[in-house]
Formats: structure tokens, sequence, C-alpha cells
């Protein structure tokens, strides 16, 4: 058992939660949430709930950011006041949220395809509705299905996952209690190249312990990749349903006149 005030793991290998080490939380993944913007989704996993809405590519409001030969890339995070787990003290311009806002702009920077979209902006506006753990895995999961659900173009998916180190077990995507007792380690990745985009950590660890972390959230990027395929497709299906039915019901209209 730790010495910490929180029993990260049990004598049966269960964490507080009841899963296992590399058990993920629950998830849910949905898209087209929010009608008047270009992209949006809305991702749970577990108690941690983020919104994330893409408005772009357009024409950039502020004419000092204009790059001619490619989109930029603005991203802004706030937090609901009822958020939980301290979140609710942070208010747009906070230091942390700022962090996670550059960690998600350098993470898409590479994987959005901005050479498409020159002279053009691609705004992200992320907003934390509950949380408890795993916020910036949680930002960027969202974000991803927001910018497909926009039609902008990417390399490929980038999901990510947060990873923690109990005495030499980890732990996969970390609850706020494990957050705040254990090295942790986000990982997001491009699952079908294996290329890693993110690797954040603010703790020193061996090396080898890294690794290890590091090659686990890869894997369970794979996992989250496939459920948000799933989605994709469903919802790709559904629309294209929908179109067809509004075509055939129109070509019946226009053979009865």
């Amino acid at each position: 058992m730790s010495s910490s005030r929180l029993e990260i793991l049990n004598d049966g290998g269960l964490r507080h939660d009841a899963r296992r080490p590399y058990e993920l939380r629950s998830t849910s993944f949905s898209l087209g949430t929010h009608p008047t913007a270009d992209g949006s989704s809305t991702v749970t996993q577990g108690l941690t709930s983020v919104s994330v809405t893409v408005f772009g590519p357009r024409e950039p409001k502020q004419r000092a950011g204009v790059t001619h030969d490619r989109a930029s890339i603005v991203v802004e995070v706030g937090v609901a006041p009822w958020a939980g787990t301290g979140a609710q003290r942070r208010t747009r311009g906070d230091k942390r949220l700022m962090e996670v806002g550059a960690a998600i702009r350098q993470t898409f920077e590479p994987v959005i395809m901005t050479q498409l979209y020159p002279r053009s902006e691609i705004f992200i506006n992320v907003q934390v509705i509950s949380a408890d753990g795993g916020i910036l895995p949680s930002s960027i999961n969202a974000t991803t299905l927001a910018l497909i659900d926009a039609g902008i173009s990417l390399l490929d998916y980038v999901t990510s996952v947060s990873i923690g180190l109990h005495l030499t077990q980890p732990l996969l995507d970390l609850s706020a209690p494990e957050e705040n007792d254990l090295p942790t380690l986000v990982v997001a990745a491009l699952p079908g190249s294996g290329k890693i985009t993110l690797a954040q950590m603010e703790t020193r660890l061996h090396v080898d312990r890294f690794e290890e972390m590091l090659l686990l959230g890869v894997e369970a990027c794979g996992v989250l990749k496939i459920e948000m395929d799933g989605v994709v497709k469903d919802r790709t299906g559904s629309v294209v349903e929908r179109m067809t039915t509004a075509v055939e019901a129109q070509r019946a209209s226009d053979g009865s006149r």
C-alpha cells in the first residue's frame, strides 16, 4: 500500500474506482453537439467531460497572425464554474489553462494539413464541463473529433491518454486523485503510424520506466482510435442516409409535377 493519503491499489490489485491498472475509464464520444459551429464534439471519459467547437477555416480576426502559406491555429480553453476538483477557480487567462491551450495547439500543428488553407484561421474553443483528471487528453480527443466534424483535413486521428506510475506499476487513464498522487505522463499519438505528437511530464523518471509508460500510452491511443473511428463512421452513415432521403424526396416531388 502507498504511504500517500489515497490507496492507489488495494490488495486485490484494483484502483480506488475498481478499475484494473491497464483499464480505461468508461468513454462517450458525440459529434455535432453544437449546430452553430463548423465542427463540434463532446467527450466524456469517466467523470471528466469536455466540449470542443471549431470555427473555420475562416478569415483571421487579427491580421497580425496571418500566414500566407498555411492556416494559423488558435486555441482557447475555458472551464465551467461547476467543473469541480478545483477547476472552478480557473478563469480565462489562467496560466494552467494557457498551458493546456498551448499543448493542444502544438499537438495539432503538425497534424492539421494547414497548407490547404492559406491565409486563414482555424479557431478551436475547448470548454471543460466537468473535471476529474485527464483534462488535457480528453481535450485532445474532443478536438480531433471536432476537427473531423468540421471537415478539416488531418494526417491521422490524434488520440491521447494519461499514464501514471505507482511504485513499479503503470496505471492508465488517471482520475484526479491519482493525478495528484502519482508521476503522470500525457501521451498523444497518431495510431496509424505510431508517431508521438505529445509526451508531457512534469516529474523525473528513470528512462526505462518512461519508455514502458510511453509504449503503454501509444497502445492505449490505438484502442481509443478504434472507438472514435466507430463513432465517426456512424455519424457519417447517418448524414449520408439523411442526404439520400432528401434527394429521393426531391426527385419524387419533381416527378409528380
